[in-house]
């Protein structure tokens, strides 16, 4: 589990500013359960998605979502994660390959989070943001995030890693606006037997 605590360069819980924002979410909450369901509802109803807002800057590092309010659903999971690993709840990241369309190519990543919580084990969150035909909400068992898989090509990838994946990072650091990583989101190639 110290791997999923762990700061880093992107889950940079550290930061003066996330560990006084994860504080305040924590204040007065009895249990780590309710600390992660507080910072997931901050994350998901007051970060802002950046597409769909179209706001820039293009943030990456949680620190630096924090400061703009602002991220893709990459970003946002950075957030999430350092905000929980600064209470003390073991946290990852997690991806789904989807539709970038209706149901077919081309195809990208999702970014979403997982989190341990003593009662139930590893429970994936998405935080990216509800809108009309979104509704991600925290309530475990039962996971409820942003989007069901729909076409044959799109799945779950089963990691929890303890860091962004390096192509997610370099799409977020190498662009310059939210339009630039819209047209260069990151993508796999996915194993013949799937």
């Amino acid at each position: 589990m110290q791997r999923y605590l762990q700061q880093s360069e992107i889950i940079n819980w550290q930061h003066p500013a996330i560990l006084a924002k994860a504080t305040e979410l924590a204040a007065g909450l009895p249990d780590k359960t309710e600390i992660a369901r507080s910072c997931f509802t901050f994350v998901r109803d007051q970060i802002r998605h950046s597409w769909d807002y179209h706001q820039n800057p293009v943030t990456c590092r949680a620190s630096d979502v924090l400061e703009q309010a602002t991220g893709y659903c990459y970003a946002k999971s950075h957030l999430l994660a350092a905000l929980l690993r600064a209470n003390g709840i073991p946290a990852g990241l997690c991806y789904q390959r989807l539709s970038a369309g209706d149901s077919g190519p081309p195809f990208c990543l999702h970014g979403l989070n997982a989190v341990w919580l003593e009662p139930y084990g590893w429970y994936r969150i998405d935080a990216r943001g509800n809108k009309p035909g979104v509704d991600a909400q925290f309530c475990p068992p039962m996971e409820q995030l942003a989007f069901q898989l729909h076409a044959p090509d799109e799945v779950d990838l089963p990691e929890i890693w303890p860091e962004p994946l390096a192509m997610v990072v370099q799409v977020l650091i190498g662009c310059a606006t939210v339009e630039e990583v819209y047209k260069n989101l990151p993508d796999i190639t996915l194993p013949t037997e799937l």
